[in-house]
């Protein structure tokens, strides 16, 4: 047993020797240089294979972790593509909304009586019946007959009012008429609703009508409803038919009447004052003119 002993402890030393040797032979000699290459090319698959378990574990992980996150991912993007479209469109309305509503506010400097700005909260469920509810009533002093108009023109009358609502009734409504005037030529006609929003129909208008399709038809003040001068429709139809002693005209009402949210009540204080009637030569020479 000695001598086994012995000669471990020789071999040990004998390589501790050795290993210092090439320690120093590294550090002063370059010739070693070429050697360790070569070595260390010779042991670089030890150095894969050894690190496979390693790198096949990192892969496992990083793979199935990455779809967790991934599909996590995705679901979040989704959630956030989808509000940030909510929002787009959101804006999209606040921006139409304010344009229609600086167009309202423009239109009130041509508007010569008092207005109330108003807001469509309700609509007829019938398709027969033209009407509209707004959020406005006797609270507000809205009475009956009170003529409500958008920033393009006339829209219809107040037929009923409650405390906070009122409820107005469209001109394309079939039992609406009132009295317009083309404002080119000044002709008075009436214009009755057919129960259509985008079409109304002048009736009892002579064949010999001075109508173009393009005219302007505005409010004549008669009747005492609504104010002289603002706009109604504008000629899209004349025909007229030999055999008949009237002609078929229609229109097309200025107001946006299925697309108008805000609006304005007219308090009209002058009435139909500013109309004033022809008097014709033979009532002055009957009355001493």
């Amino acid at each position: 047993m000695f001598v086994k002993d012995s000669s471990a402890g020789a071999r040990l030393v004998l390589w501790t020797i050795a290993s210092l040797a090439l320690i120093f032979a590294d550090l002063k000699l370059d010739n070693l240089n070429t050697t360790r290459s070569l070595l260390g090319g010779l042991m670089a698959p030890f150095y894969w294979a050894a690190d496979v378990p390693v790198r096949v574990a990192n892969w496992g992980e990083e793979n199935f972790s990455s779809r967790t996150e991934l599909i996590e991912e995705n679901r979040r993007l989704k959630s956030e593509a989808l509000m940030l479209k909510a929002r787009a469109q959101k804006m999209a309305a606040l921006s139409a909304g304010n344009t229609r509503l600086r167009a309202l506010l423009n239109s009130t400097a041509l508007v010569q009586d008092d207005v109330l700005v108003a807001e469509l909260i309700g609509v007829s469920p019938d398709p027969q019946r033209h009407y509209v509810i707004l959020n406005k009533g006797r609270a507000e002093n809205v009475y009956v007959g009170q003529p409500l108009i958008d920033a393009d023109g006339l829209m219809g009358q107040v037929i009923e009012v409650s405390q906070r609502t009122s409820r107005v009734l469209l001109i394309s409504d079939s039992s609406h008429a009132l009295p317009v005037q083309i404002n080119r030529s000044g002709v008075r006609a009436i214009a009755e609703g057919i129960g259509t929003l985008h079409t109304l129909r002048l009736r009892h208008l002579p064949a010999t009508t001075d109508v173009r399709v393009g005219d302007l038809l505005v409010t004549s003040g008669l009747g005492d409803r609504y104010p002289v001068g603002y706009p109604v429709a504008v000629v899209s139809e004349v025909q007229f038919d030999p055999g008949q002693a009237f002609a078929n005209v229609s229109a097309v009402p200025s107001a946006a009447l299925n697309r108008s949210r805000h609006v304005l009540l007219v308090f009209n204080e002058g009435g139909d004052e500013s109309i004033t009637e022809p008097v014709p030569p033979e009532a002055e020479e009957s009355n001493g003119g």
